[in-house]
């Protein structure tokens, strides 16, 4: 009996020994499986822009993503796109009497009601109900100083414009009626611009909303700052250049922001067009790889994945902005992500609106 006890013992030792090589065995396979299954996903899935509609004069800087199937653009030669069915199918028109006014940016509530802005002198800020069949004029300013550049919401109801430099003070406007009505910050409180500084109207976000209650914005030309705040910190981007500086940022939380831009007149070059935070603008880093060239919008897509537009292409990071991938070298000058989707959408010259597509 004792032997019979011993050599069983033996057995379910043995076969415990066995279990737990197999177990350890399987454990490996698992995960060099999902290292390889991570490797393909990498080497397999790619990206690439597909062109929806081009072939209209106007240049597109405006873009507003609803969801998925509702997408508004606005551009030069007072034009207004939309489309309900994810880009398949477009409806153009040219705002009556603002024939000529360049819409730089645009943010639409749904399939009928969206606010645009005017440019230049004079600037005009105008709202539809209707599905671009009407505009209503909500604010206008005749004076020759004035030239806006950004809108930006925090919701259906609330939101800013922001303008160049007026007497050294960038031009703030707000709304809580969904854009019905603006009323101007007062002079006294307005940021301070240094000489030659202003802010590029390439894409619409230079201003951003940082969380429910506070926005911020980047300026560009001779001087290049963020303005957070109450706070102004200066850029690392290349300065005393008109045309170089920050086009645009995009926010990931309160903390990480990632700005780009460089200098429009040298589309190609990469020297210090992109600079990234993750300590609320304290400090910067440059990418190991940045963007390949000028870029005049970014967006934040989800996790750790942006993507950046400009003239000389459209570039991809999955980690959070330390090395680009160029994806595509046709122009746009602004991407925007879904407000209530994931598709990605772009738009540019010539009336060009693109989606990105990830394939295998």
């Amino acid at each position: 009996m004792e032997k019979k006890a011993l050599n069983d013992l033996k057995k379910i030792t043995m076969l415990r020994t066995f279990h737990k090589s197999i177990s350890g065995m399987t454990g490996k396979i698992i995960r060099l499986g999902f290292v390889i299954l991570i490797m393909v996903v990498n080497h397999t899935f790619g990206q690439r822009i597909e062109v929806l509609t081009e072939g209209t004069k106007a240049s597109l800087r405006g873009l507003s993503v609803v969801d998925d199937e509702t997408i508004w653009v606005s551009g030069s030669n007072g034009t207004v796109g939309r489309s309900l069915d994810g880009g398949i199918s477009w409806q153009w028109s040219r705002v009556k009497r603002f024939e000529s006014n360049d819409f730089r940016d645009i943010e639409a509530f749904g399939k009928t009601d969206a606010v645009i802005m005017a440019i230049g002198s004079p600037s005009y800020i105008l709202r539809t109900h209707d599905g671009a069949q009407t505009w209503q004029v909500c604010f206008v300013d005749t004076s020759s100083a004035m030239f806006l550049d950004a809108l930006e919401f925090w919701n259906e109801q609330s939101g800013s414009v922001i303008g160049d430099p007026v007497n050294n003070k960038f031009f703030i406007g707000r709304t809580f009626d969904g854009g019905r009505s603006w009323q101007r910050i007062p002079y006294q409180h307005l940021p301070v611009a240094e000489e030659g500084e202003a802010c590029f109207a390439a894409s619409g976000t230079n201003l951003r909303a940082m969380n429910k209650r506070e926005a911020l914005f980047v300026s560009g030309g001779k001087r290049s700052s963020l303005f957070i705040r109450d706070k102004k910190v200066l850029l690392p981007f290349d300065q005393g250049n008109e045309s170089s500086g920050a086009n645009s940022i995009a926010v990931k939380n309160n903390k990480t922001f990632i700005v780009v831009g460089g200098d429009y007149l040298n589309k190609d070059r990469r020297e210090n067009n992109c600079f990234i935070t993750k300590n609320g603008g304290k400090t910067w880093r440059r990418p190991q790889v940045a963007p390949f060239g000028y870029r005049s919008c970014i967006e934040y897509i989800f996790g750790k994945n942006w993507v950046v537009c400009g003239l000389s292409g459209v570039d991809i990071s999955q980690d959070d902005g330390m090395q680009w991938q160029n994806i595509s070298t046709e122009a746009y000058h602004v991407v925007r992500k879904s407000k209530r989707g994931h598709a990605v959408f772009f738009a540019g010259q010539n009336g060009k609106v693109g989606k990105l597509l990830i394939e295998r």
